[in-house]
């Protein structure tokens, strides 16, 4: 795909992963979560992962924000009051920023491979989706199997500081 391409999508998600940080309504920012979500997977077809980018959508930008979104909605989160600004982590946050800023600038300008799209790949076409299935099932067994169990426990968490206190 376009290089041009892959830095819109790499901006967009940025913008919005900001907009995750920034806003104070929880929905916005779970909104502005979605579509961070969906500029990582456009990020994956541009690098020609289509099952990956396929999956970040279904399984993130669905079933996961789905359920941040009930979430939300079971715990009535309010927006945020308006607060001063802290000037000392403001500034540490914008130094911080700068260095990483500065940093990647190095990087890319260390290596001029990295402003030129790639070509495609040479080897023969394997299927994402075996490969995937393979590794996933194989090598990160035990993580995936955490993650679910996490992510149950989390929602029975919800659940539980969600209801209501009976006097």
């Amino acid at each position: 795909m376009s290089l041009f391409l892959f830095w819109v999508f790499a901006a967009m998600m940025l913008a919005f992963g900001a907009g995750v940080v920034l806003l104070r309504n929880p929905v916005s920012s779970a909104m502005c979560l979605v579509m961070s979500f969906l500029g990582l997977a456009s990020l994956f077809f541009t690098l020609d992962a289509y099952f990956i980018g396929i999956i970040q959508i279904l399984v993130y930008a669905g079933a996961v924000m789905v359920l941040f979104l009930f979430i939300i909605m079971l715990l009535d989160l309010k927006a945020e009051r308006a607060r001063k600004f802290n000037i000392p982590a403001m500034a540490g946050g914008i130094a911080v920023l700068a260095g990483f800023v500065g940093i990647l600038y190095k990087v890319l300008a260390s290596n001029a491979e990295y402003l030129h799209a790639k070509p495609a790949f040479t080897v023969p076409f394997t299927s994402d989706v075996k490969a995937v299935g393979a590794a996933l099932f194989t090598q990160f067994n035990l993580p995936f199997q955490i993650i679910g169990v996490l992510l149950l426990v989390a929602t029975i968490g919800v659940v539980v500081l969600s209801k209501k206190e009976l006097k």
